[in-house]
């Protein structure tokens, strides 16, 4: 079965959170890197909402000045059902570009 592998990225994201994505199937989240673009250091939350609950991947993770943070790297994988929505929140405006990099429709 061919995989429909796909990146979703947000840029600039502060104190609001940003949607990265909303699943659409049964989908896979293979990597997730978060770089602070600023000249001071940053916390990030990192979290999958699924309608109801916030489930977080990370809760107040620093990242250095200029640095990043990879969430999920080697044979981790997370797994998301349709209509889950991954998000990231920064603790100061506009300092945190991420890269999502995701399998989508996993298995029908």
């Amino acid at each position: 079965m061919a995989q429909n592998f796909r990146r979703y990225i947000a840029r600039n994201t502060g104190t609001s959170a940003a949607t990265l994505f909303t699943a659409d199937s049964y989908d896979t989240i293979v990597g997730i890197r978060c770089c602070n673009t600023t000249s001071s250091a940053v916390t990030i939350d990192v979290y999958i909402n699924d309608g109801s609950n916030d489930y977080y991947l990370v809760k107040t993770a620093p990242v250095p000045t200029v640095g990043s943070l990879e969430l999920i790297d080697g044979g981790s994988k997370i797994i998301v059902d349709n209509g889950d929505i991954l998000k990231v929140i920064s603790s100061a405006s506009s300092s945190i570009d991420t890269w999502v990099s995701a399998i989508d429709a996993i298995s029908t």
